[in-house]
C-alpha cells in the first residue's frame, strides 16, 4: 500500500505545495486509487496536480466523518467519466454546527447519489483484500470523547454531536496493521482497539491522521500517551488536529514523525 498526503495543516520547507487545516489522502493499494477525505476546498486536487497524481483514475472515496475540513472538498471533485465508490457512516451527511457556525458537508446525500454509489455502512467494510473500512467504533475507555462537539441535526431538532460517523482506515500488512484516521473523534486508543477486534491483528504498526489532542496537561492526553507507549507502535504520524504541545507530550515518551503535504508512506 503506498499513501500520499495531499492536504495537511502542514507543509515542507522548499517544497512548494498548499496548506489549509483539512486532510486528503492519496492510495494506492491492490489496483484499488482512492481517496481518504477531501480536504476543505479544491487544495487536494490543485497539490495532485504538482505531485503527477491523476485523480481521473480514483474509483474509491472514503470519508472519515462529516466535518467539512474532511468533506468541503466533494464540491470540487472532478465530474468522471466512471462511478465512484463513496463510503462512510450512515450520518456522514447530516448537518453538524458548532454554535451557529454550520461545519457538515457542503453537499447533501440526495445531491451525491447520481454522481457516487453510496456505500454507508455501521458495519466495517472491505476496501481491498487488504485495507477495511471500520464503521461505527466502539467507544470502550473512559478518557476519550466524553464531550459532545456542537450538535446535528435530526428532523426539525438539534441534539448534542458525539461525532459517532467517525470512523477510520486499518491495513492489514505482513507484520500487522497500520491505522489511517481523519481527526479520531472516537479517540484514538478507542479506534486502535476497534481495529484489532476487526482484523484480529493484535500488532499495529504504523499511525497517521488526526489525534483531535490539544492540551497537554488533560488526563486524555496522559492517558492516550501510556496506551500508545505499551502498544510499542513503530511509527506515529500526529498531524491535522494534533496540536505542536500534544506531539510534543507523546514525543517525550514515543518519538513521532513529521507530516506534511507530499509525505509518501509505503506499508
Amino acid at each position: 500500500m503506498k499513501l500520499t498526503v495531499l492536504t495537511d495543516n502542514n507543509t515542507y520547507i522548499d517544497q512548494y505545495y498548499l496548506g489549509e487545516p483539512a486532510v486528503s489522502y492519496f492510495i494506492e493499494d491492490e489496483g484499488i486509487q482512492l481517496l481518504f477525505d477531501l480536504g476543505y476546498s479544491d487544495v487536494y486536487l490543485r497539490n495532485a496536480q504538482k505531485l503527477g497524481i491523476d485523480l481521473t483514475k480514483v474509483d474509491t472515496v472514503v470519508l472519515s466523518h462529516g466535518h467539512n475540513d474532511h468533506t468541503g472538498g466533494l464540491s470540487d471533485f472532478p465530474a468522471l467519466e466512471h462511478r465512484v465508490k463513496l463510503i462512510g457512516h450512515p450520518q456522514v451527511f447530516e448537518e453538524k454546527r458548532i454554535g451557529q457556525l454550520i461545519v457538515s458537508s457542503p453537499l447533501r446525500r440526495e445531491q451525491l447519489e447520481d454522481r457516487f454509489e453510496l456505500r454507508l455502512s455501521q458495519e466495517p467494510l472491505a476496501v481491498t483484500p487488504n485495507l477495511t473500512f471500520l464503521g461505527e467504533i466502539e467507544r470502550t475507555n473512559n478518557f476519550e470523547n466524553q464531550s459532545p462537539i456542537g450538535e446535528y441535526r435530526c428532523g426539525c431538532n438539534w441534539h448534542p454531536d458525539y461525532l459517532i460517523d467517525d470512523s477510520a482506515l486499518a491495513y492489514r500488512g505482513k507484520d500487522g496493521i497500520s491505522i489511517i484516521t481523519g481527526c479520531s473523534h472516537a479517540g484514538i486508543c478507542n479506534i486502535i482497539e476497534h481495529a484489532k477486534q476487526v482484523t484480529g491483528v493484535q500488532r499495529v504498526c504504523n499511525v497517521i491522521g488526526g489525534f483531535h489532542l490539544f492540551d497537554e496537561y488533560s488526563e486524555q492526553l496522559l492517558q492516550t500517551v501510556e496506551y500508545l507507549d505499551r502498544e510499542r507502535i513503530t511509527s506515529l504520524y500526529p498531524c491535522h488536529c494534533t496540536s505542536f504541545a500534544a506531539r510534543a507530550a507523546i514525543y517525550r515518551k514515543i518519538p513521532v514523525q513529521e507530516v506534511g503535504v507530499g509525505l509518501t508512506l509505503e506499508w
